[in-house]
């Protein structure tokens, strides 16, 4: 396995560096270029929310970013030291309607859940993780 490490600060004009950063570690895990894409809209989301809500704007914490490469499997994990998510508390948005009139609050966790394998969340007093793990199915059962 091989892990690398990132520490940015929770900025929006950081999203270019989580993207790459994350691209090429799917690479290195040998994901196909629509799993690489599916794991850059992820980890925008995870590291957009971090900023948004767990930090309550820019500019209010780092966030590490870590990816796990190994063969067919790449693991991102999020942590940071702002308010805790309780993932429970988001329903999967009713996308029968309009775009327009959808509900504020929940879609960036379903997109993320329907983009990945495993998206976990673990709040904690001192610090969050949020685990997202894409497989290459055609390598891995």
């Amino acid at each position: 396995m091989v892990e690398t490490t990132l520490l940015v600060p929770g900025r929006f004009d950081r999203l270019e560096t989580i993207t790459d950063f994350v691209a090429r570690a799917a690479r290195l895990a040998g994901l196909n270029e629509s799993s690489v894409y599916h794991c850059e809209l992820a980890a925008d989301e995870a590291y957009s929310n971090i900023i948004m809500h767990a930090y309550g704007g820019e500019n209010r914490g780092d966030i590490q970013l870590t990816c796990q490469c190994e063969p067919g499997i790449l693991t991102i994990i999020f942590e940071d030291h702002g308010r805790p998510f309780d993932s429970g508390s988001i329903k999967a948005p009713d996308l029968s309607g309009p775009l327009e009139e959808l509900a504020e609050g929940g879609l960036g966790v379903h997109l993320m859940r329907q983009l990945m394998d495993e998206v976990k969340f673990d709040p904690g007093r001192d610090q969050n993780r949020v685990t997202l793990v894409k497989r290459d199915h055609s390598r891995v059962p």
